[in-house]
């Protein structure tokens, strides 16, 4: 493990080379001309900083900036480089060049990018503003966009406010270490956390950010009411109350962002049931979640990283349905993202708060964000994640399938289905998945939902009658209103 960065130890010549790029991270081949670099500067600095590298290709390819100045047969070309941030990008902007020979021998360049909420930051001569959003910089950003930026930029100030009263004392002294080895810093939190800019130092006193509470002191909510996640489980579909009152587990997290984060999965791993479904190309029961924990986790690191934390009514919710879960945080949405362009449109209200997290290895784990829980739903053939906003709350709202047709059909009902799944027709295997799904079925239900005549209806379920799999429930002979169901054994 090499270090390569004396600005940022966490840059090991592994981790420029071969983490994916996300967020805060991105790599440009030696080819790559000086305005580009500049582009994505300055999307860098209008989102929330990171770190580029140039001379690194996307695949981690070593691409020599020295050998790339003998081949352009120009002693100056890397100058122009040298010299971008200040010749390009404007206003001035809070960002360190680092020029690096890694342990082969190779020179690269790391640009790190500070955020600065104050400034809005574009090209110098055609004024284009960028934006980096997941993993790609967007732009130029028109009028209307520019805009609102600019309007998000004035919002989400309350991660860097200043608190004098907040006590040192009041550390989380074993995730301050965990922190500080994440980061393979060798000296101590105090000189780490002001480098990361999440204290600032004001006559020798060292003042931390609302941003450092969220992430390292025992108790935030001494400081910051409601920063928690509270998790409830309702019995049923629906909220009741009073005689009906449908609640069954109630449990509040407290603490430090990063042991929530912990603690919550940990929870809602064994809170979370398994379901079923056919398999229809192999004929088998498989065993799946409730839902995706790449849907659920994301859901609930998002939140946490997005609330609006000014706003202090109420703690994260998340609501535990018997069909459903229910993410809630203090919102609204920023304002150029709406319900209905969520999955591409991004902006991260808290940038401290998520380029720790990204330090930790939560964020970066899941860098990819709100499309990350639209395709794990569709991996899962779950409904797609639905947000609402009514100005003060965001919702997410995941839908599951979980069903308990597994525990209604037979032992022995399972194994000749799987045992002769692949002698069935396709009519047959059809109504046998119809029934999965729905418990039982008429013959008019069928017809509704197959392609293919009564008749051929009727001889498949006599098939399935005779081979044990289903059975007919009626006192009639010819009763079109005859229920089918799987054989009690």
């Amino acid at each position: 493990m090499t270090l390569v960065s004396r600005i940022n130890t966490r840059l090991t010549e592994d981790v420029i080379r071969f983490e994916p790029e996300g967020k805060f991270l991105e790599r440009k081949g030696r080819d790559t001309k000086p305005s580009k670099i500049a582009d994505e500067l300055i999307g860098m600095l209008n989102a929330g900083g990171g770190v580029l590298i140039y001379g690194i290709a996307n695949d981690g390819t070593l691409e020599d900036l020295q050998q790339g100045e003998l081949l352009r047969n120009s002693s100056g070309s890397l100058d122009a480089y040298r010299k971008l941030v200040h010749d390009l990008i404007k206003p001035p902007a809070n960002i360190d060049l680092e020029e690096v020979y890694l342990s082969t021998g190779e020179l690269v360049f790391i640009y790190h990018v500070e955020p600065d909420y104050e400034q809005l930051f574009q090209r110098d001569g055609n004024e284009a503003v960028y934006l980096r959003v997941a993993d790609s910089n967007k732009g130029p950003l028109d009028r209307d966009q520019v805009a609102r930026l600019e309007y998000n930029r004035g919002k989400r100030k309350f991660e860097e406010e200043l608190r004098p009263d907040f006590a040192i004392e009041d550390l989380d002294a074993s995730l301050c270490e965990s922190y500080r080895k994440a980061m393979n810093y060798d000296g101590d939190f105090k000189s780490l956390a002001y480098k990361r800019n999440l204290c600032v130092l004001r006559d020798g006193n060292m003042i931390f950010k609302n941003a450092a509470i969220l992430l390292f002191a025992n108790d935030p909510e001494r400081y910051i009411p409601n920063a928690s996640v509270r998790y409830v489980r309702h019995e049923g579909t629906e909220r009741k109350s009073g005689s009906e009152f449908n609640v069954v587990k109630d449990h509040r997290f407290e603490g430090p962002i990063p042991k929530i984060i912990g603690e919550i999965t940990t929870f809602m791993e064994a809170s979370l049931r398994d379901y079923y479904y056919l398999d229809l190309h192999r004929g088998k029961f498989i065993r799946v979640p409730e839902f995706p924990r790449d849907a659920w986790l994301e859901g609930i690191v998002n939140a946490l990283y997005h609330r609006s934390y000014n706003i202090q009514g109420n703690p994260i919710m998340i609501r535990h349905f018997d069909d459903r879960l229910e993410i809630s945080n203090s919102g609204p949405l920023p304002a150029q993202v709406t319900v209905k362009n969520i999955e591409s449109e991004k902006f991260t209200r808290n940038v401290r708060l998520a380029r720790t997290l990204n330090d930790f290895g939560y964020v970066r784990e899941l860098n990819e964000g709100v499309p990350r829980i639209y395709r794990a739903m569709r991996e899962f053939m779950l409904a797609t994640p639905e947000y609402s906003d009514d100005g003060t709350t965001v919702t997410l709202t995941l839908r599951n399938k979980v069903s308990n047709h597994r525990e209604t059909i037979a032992a022995e009902v399972v194994k000749r289905i799987e045992n002769g799944w692949h002698r069935f027709n396709r009519s047959q295997q059809e109504i046998i998945n119809i029934l999965f799904e729905t418990c039982e079925a008429t013959i008019d239900g069928l017809i509704t939902k197959m392609s293919v005549s009564e008749q051929t209806i009727r001889s498949n379920l006599k098939f399935l009658e005779a081979q044990h799999i289903i059975t007919r429930v009626s006192e009639r002979i010819r009763d079109r209103s005859a229920i089918y169901r799987f054989s009690d054994s």
